[in-house]
């Protein structure tokens, strides 16, 4: 089933019965691959698809399962507000070219420098929990690549899986590949080592 043919509630009842399951807590059949995940989801419905992961999370830990809910939009906030350039990024946000304004973010902001150990950092803090939730990818485009972020991502967070909710299509080509297509409309033609979460058996 597509993302398309599945309706928020269709997806809540699937992502509550595959990631409650001890197969995928415990990152069986897996192979050799990283326990990332992608949840694709129709852009239109980000408001709603944001409740939902909301309500998702209570009830999972309802059920004893704890989510590390982590939002790279408010995660980017916080990381430029502790390095004391939030200020001065909304004062010049205005008066800069949007070119030169992507290059301060991209560089403020680089994955393997300053985000993924901010990830890390949130990691170690709420030691114990079962599944990572990653969000808010939409909002950093484009001076934060989600390719970017799972590829730096790879070597810290295997131990429990990763759930990238994304606004957009993940879709598989036997010839060309594998592609993330950020609001169905910005393909990045980079290869994702991850599972479609909406492919998962129950």
């Amino acid at each position: 089933m597509t993302t398309s043919q599945k309706s928020t509630r269709e997806l809540y009842e699937h992502l509550l019965q595959v990631i409650s399951s001890q197969r995928f807590l415990l990152k069986q059949s897996l192979g050799n691959e990283v326990p990332f995940f992608i949840c694709p989801y129709p852009p239109s419905n980000h408001l709603e698809i944001n409740k939902m992961r909301e309500n998702l999370i209570k009830e999972l830990q309802n059920k004893g399962i704890i989510i590390l809910d982590v939002n790279l939009y408010k995660l980017c906030i916080d990381l430029l507000k502790e390095r004391g350039t939030w200020g001065r990024l909304l004062q010049k946000e205005t008066s800069l070219e949007k070119s030169r304004l992507k290059e301060m973010l991209i560089n403020t902001l680089d994955s393997e420098r300053y985000l993924i150990p901010q990830i890390a950092r949130l990691m170690v803090e709420h030691n114990g929990y079962h599944v990572m939730f990653l969000s808010g990818v939409g909002e950093v485009y484009p001076y934060i690549r989600t390719h970017t972020i799972l590829n730096n991502l790879q070597s810290t967070a295997q131990q429990q899986p990763t759930v990238l909710f994304f606004p957009g299509n993940y879709t598989h080509s036997p010839s060309a590949g594998t592609f993330l297509d950020l609001f169905g409309r910005l393909q990045d033609d980079q290869y994702y080592r991850a599972f479609n979460i909406l492919d998962i058996d129950n």
